[in-house]
C-alpha cells in the first residue's frame, strides 16, 4: 500500500516514514525542504534499506498539489504533517502560519474528498486545548481559546477536517500530540531546526555542544513544583509508530466514526529543569541556563491522559524521557562530528 507522508523530511515526518517502511509500505514523503534536508533521505535509507520516492512539492501551490494526485492515484492514505510549528514565531508572524498551515491542508482535502475512499491523518498538537482546566488532559477536555497562532491553527485545521468528513467519503484520525523529542536510536536523523531553535531539547543539545553560549528557561514563577512550565515529552519514535498504527486502524476500516481523535504522550508531567537535570544525567554534561521571562504564547503545563490511545489504538509509548534525551545528544553529537 501506498502510504503519502507530507513533511516527509522534516522531524516526526522522517522517523514516521522509517516506521511505515519497516512495515512494508510504500512511502512517498513531500517536502518543500523549508525547514529539512534531502540528506534525510539517505538517513532513512541508511536505516531501512530503501530509500521512500520523494517530491519536493510546496503544498500551498494549489495547481502543484492537484498534479500530483493526477499523476499517483493510487494513494491509499495521507499523513499530513506538513506545517509551520514554533509558538514564539507564530506570535510575530501570524499570517506565515495561518497560509502555510490552512492552505496546504485545503488543497489536500480537495483532491482527497474526489475520493471514493480517502484515509487521513492529521498532526494535531495538544495545544488546541490551551491552558487545560484538568490534568491529565483527555480528548473530551474542552477546546480552550488558541494561546497562539499556530495552535489556532490546529483547532481550526480539526474543524476543517470534521466539515469535510461529513460531506466526503474521508475517513481521518486527528492525532494530538505533546511534546516530541530525541532522535532515531542509529543516529541517522533527528530534528534539525535551521536557525536558532524554537523548542526546549535541540536548544539544550546546542548549548551543550557549545553551538549556543546558553540556554534560556522562560520563566520560573509558574505555579508548578519548581516554577517552571511543564510539559509531556514523547519520544519520536514511539510517536512515529502511533501514526503506523492509526493508518492500519483506517486501512482496516477499524475506526468506528468518520473522524477519530486520539491524545498522544506518555502521560507524565517534566518541567523546564527537570528535563535539564535528566540531560545532565545522561550526557554527563554540565549545561550553562539562566532564567529570563515568560515566553508569549506559553502555558503553564500539559500533560496527556493517554488511556483512550492505550485502550482503542492498542498503542503506548515504551521509551523513557532518558532515552530520549540520550538518543538527541547522541545524535547532536554525529551532526556537529564530535
Amino acid at each position: 500500500m501506498k502510504i503519502v507522508v507530507t513533511g516527509g523530511l522534516g522531524f516526526i515526518g522522517s522517523h514516521t516514514v522509517v516506521e511505515l517502511q519497516n512495515e512494508g509500505f510504500e512511502v512517498i514523503a513531500i517536502d518543500n525542504l523549508s525547514n529539512s534536508s534531502l540528506d534525510v533521505l539517505d538517513g532513512i535509507e541508511r536505516i531501512t534499506g530503501k530509500k521512500p520516492q520523494f517530491e519536493n512539492l510546496d503544498l500551498r501551490d494549489k495547481l502543484a498539489v492537484q498534479h500530483f494526485f493526477k499523476a499517483n492515484e493510487n494513494i491509499s492514505g495521507v499523513i499530513h504533517f506538513a506545517a509551520s510549528k514554533a509558538v514564539g514565531e507564530s506570535v510575530e508572524n501570524p499570517l506565515l502560519y495561518y497560509e502555510n498551515n490552512l492552505n496546504s491542508l485545503i488543497y489536500l482535502l480537495q483532491e482527497l474528498q474526489q475520493k471514493p475512499a480517502a484515509n487521513f491523518i492529521f498532526s494535531s498538537s495538544c495545544t488546541v486545548y490551551g491552558q487545560a482546566e484538568n490534568m491529565p488532559i483527555t480528548e473530551d477536555a474542552s477546546i480552550q481559546t488558541a494561546m497562539s497562532p499556530y495552535g489556532n491553527t490546529k483547532q481550526i485545521g480539526e474543524e476543517i477536517i470534521k466539515d469535510v468528513a461529513k460531506v466526503s467519503a474521508i475517513n481521518a484520525i486527528l492525532l494530538r500530540y505533546f511534546n516530541p523529542i530525541g532522535a532515531h536510536q542509529s543516529a541517522e536523523i533527528g530534528e534539525l531546526p535551521l536557525g536558532v531553535p524554537q523548542n526546549l531539547v535541540p536548544f539544550i543539545t546546542q548549548t551543550a555542544i557549545g553551538l549556543r553560549e546558553k540556554l534560556s528557561v522562560f520563566g520560573n514563577d509558574y505555579p508548578t513544583p519548581d516554577g517552571t512550565a511543564i510539559r509531556d515529552y514523547i519520544h519520536v519514535v514511539d510517536l512515529a509508530k502511533a501514526h503506523v498504527v492509526a493508518m492500519q486502524r483506517l486501512l482496516n476500516k477499524k475506526n468506528i466514526e468518520s473522524v477519530e481523535i486520539f491524545n498522544l504522550g506518555t502521560g507524565t508531567g517534566s518541567s523546564v529543569l527537570e528535563v535539564i537535570q535528566a540531560f545532565e544525567k545522561v550526557s554527563n554534561q554540565k549545561l550553562n541556563y539562566q532564567i529570563v521571562g515568560r515566553r508569549e504564547g506559553d502555558i503553564t503545563e500539559a500533560y496527556a491522559n493517554t488511556e483512550k490511545a492505550n485502550s482503542i489504538l492498542g498503542w503506548k509509548t515504551e521509551l523513557s524521557l532518558e532515552d530520549a534525551l540520550s538518543s538527541a545528544w547522541k545524535w547532536e553529537k554525529k551532526i556537529r562530528n564530535k
